[in-house]
C-alpha cells in the first residue's frame, strides 16, 4: 500500500496559509453539520408516517438529496484551498453541531419542525464559513456559500409552510 503524505495533498493557492487553514476549519464543521443533516433527513425520509405519509416522504428525499449535493462541493472546496476534508463517520460526529435524533418514533409534525431549526442552524455555520471566506479574500468559497445558504433557507421555509395549520 502506498503512503500519501499530506504535502502530497497540498493544493496550490494564492491564499495565506493561515487563511486557507482557518476557511478549511470553518468548511469542516459545516460539512460535519451538512452530513449530520443529511442523515436525519433520510433517517425521517424512511420512517414517516400518516395521513401525508407520501408528502412528507418525498419532501425529506428531495431535501435530502440537494444537502447530498453541497456536501461533494464543501469537500471538493476544501480540497481546492489545499487542504484535506472529513474523513469518516467518527470525524464528522467529533465536528458536527446538530444533535442526531435517535428516538424509536419521532411525529411527523416534530420532524417538519426539527428540520426546519437544523436546516437554520446550518445557515447560521454557512454564514460563518462565508464570513470565513470573505476574510481570506475567497472569492470562489464566498460565492458557493451563498447558493448553499439560499438552498438550506428554501428547505426551512418549505418545512416551515409544510407544517402550517391551515
Amino acid at each position: 500500500m502506498t503512503t500519501t503524505s499530506p504535502e502530497q495533498l497540498r493544493t496550490p493557492s494564492d491564499l495565506s496559509a493561515e487563511a486557507r487553514s482557518h476557511l478549511a476549519d470553518r468548511l469542516n464543521a459545516t460539512l460535519a453539520d451538512s452530513f449530520a443533516l443529511y442523515l436525519k433527513t433520510k433517517n425521517f425520509h424512511w420512517h414517516v408516517s400518516g395521513p401525508y405519509f407520501r408528502d412528507y416522504h418525498l419532501l425529506f428525499d428531495e431535501q435530502a438529496a440537494q444537502i447530498l449535493l453541497s456536501t461533494d462541493a464543501m469537500a471538493e472546496r476544501v480540497r481546492k484551498i489545499g487542504h484535506t476534508t472529513v474523513r469518516s463517520i467518527s470525524d464528522i460526529a467529533g465536528r458536527q453541531t446538530l444533535s442526531d435524533n435517535n428516538a424509536d418514533f419521532v411525529g411527523a409534525g416534530d420532524m417538519l419542525a426539527e428540520l426546519r431549526a437544523d436546516n437554520l442552524h446550518l445557515v447560521e455555520s454557512l454564514r460563518a464559513a462565508k464570513s470565513a471566506a470573505d476574510t481570506a479574500g475567497d472569492n470562489g468559497t464566498s460565492g458557493l456559500i451563498d447558493a448553499w445558504t439560499d438552498e438550506a433557507e428554501q428547505r426551512a421555509w418549505f418545512l416551515f409552510e409544510t407544517g402550517r395549520s391551515g
